[in-house]
């Protein structure tokens, strides 16, 4: 009786292990880079999204020059952003001055003063009052607190490369838009021949599976930041606009708008505090626009917009966006549906469907 499975050879052995050590180097170099690939992946993710607009621009005002469909494409972008700033920002700075004015008054009121234990106010009281620089000087305090000036300044340097990293992720979009076809073709021509099919095939597919989600997911998102922003101003809590594009951006991850009923209850609680209308009421009425705004997301607009869903289980979408955002980070989480549900199609037909295939020959085989 044949069979179609390969002996494990010593040189086999010695090539999966060297692929294993392979792929844990990698994982290993890209947990020690993140901070430095986050924003070049970002920058690569921006521009890929803004692809299409720059090929659009190209079509509709016939500019053969690639690099000013680019230059008209960022120009659009910062226009558009710079009208919403202009129209979005005022409210939202009055939100926050209205809810800064909400606890200055009950901080002068004393009804936030009122709402700690009185034990945990007396030991404050008494911890703050037994403390002198004479006796922080003698227990060595004193060190501690020069220490961890030293590590406020340390901190504020992180803060300020940080900074520049993202700075430089805007200098990558220009880039990468620019040269996008040349950087495609490039990276073809480094696959070598024997593996460029293949290669060829899983980037098509991956390009078709983030056209798919991504652009859809944004639209979606967008639309969600809307119907919420709408919603919690229908509602009347303060900050509703910051609230309702929260919730957008966060769209973007599966599950992770729901994060934001944790300050939507704070929210509530700091307008309600008072005795302006009752804490439940105006939460019942937060969480209605929850579910009235998912339900036109979920079972409205993404059928219509993205098609049919990516058939993933919800254990197997929480546990892919915990692997992928240990692996990339935010991005990680970002990219993680589309890529496990890519991973999962490729095991069903190189994996599961050849094993039935040859396992159906080999069964012919003998029947002859």
């Amino acid at each position: 009786m044949s069979t179609s499975r390969r002996p494990f050879t010593f040189d086999r052995v010695v090539r999966i292990v060297g692929s294993v050590l392979i792929l844990a180097g990698a994982v290993w170099l890209i947990n020690v880079l993140k901070n430095v690939l986050l924003p070049f992946c970002l920058a690569c993710l921006v521009a890929y999204m803004l692809q299409p607009v720059v090929s659009l621009n190209g079509r509709i005002f016939h500019i053969k020059r690639h690099a000013i469909n680019v230059v008209l494409t960022l120009f659009e972008v910062a226009a558009l952003v710079g009208l919403s700033l202009y129209f979005v920002l005022p409210m939202v700075i009055s939100e926050i001055g209205e809810l800064t004015a909400l606890i200055d008054r009950y901080r002068t009121n004393g009804m936030i003063e009122a709402m700690i234990p009185e034990e945990f106010r007396l030991w404050l009281d008494r911890i703050s009052s037994q403390l002198s620089i004479s006796q922080l000087a003698d227990s060595g305090q004193l060190e501690e607190i020069i220490t961890g000036g030293t590590s406020v300044v340390s901190y504020v340097i992180d803060m300020f490369m940080h900074t520049i990293e993202w700075l430089l992720a805007f200098v990558y979009v220009i880039f990468i838009m620019i040269d996008y076809d040349e950087l495609v073709a490039a990276a073809n021509g480094m696959i070598p021949p024997d593996y460029r099919p293949i290669t060829v095939r899983i980037g098509r597919d991956i390009q078709r599976s983030m056209n798919s989600y991504f652009r859809g997911q944004a639209l979606i998102a967008l639309c969600a930041a809307v119907f919420y922003s709408i919603g919690f101003s229908i509602v009347g809590i303060p900050m509703a606009i910051v609230l309702g594009v929260t919730v957008g951006i966060l769209y973007m991850i599966p599950y992770f708008q729901y994060v934001t009923l944790i300050p939507v209850a704070i929210v509530c609680f700091i307008s309600t505090l008072g005795g302006d209308g009752s804490f439940w009421i105006m939460m019942g009425q937060c969480i209605l626009v929850y579910v009235v705004s998912q339900s036109i997301c979920d079972y409205v607009l993404t059928p219509h917009i993205m098609g049919s869903a990516l058939g993933l289980h919800p254990a197997i979408i929480l546990l892919s966006l915990s692997i992928w955002g240990t692996l990339l980070g935010i991005i990680g989480m970002i990219i993680a549906l589309p890529l496990t549900a890519l991973l999962i199609a490729y095991y069903r037909e190189f994996v599961i469907e050849k094993h039935t295939i040859t396992k159906v020959k080999s069964s012919g085989g003998k029947q002859t």
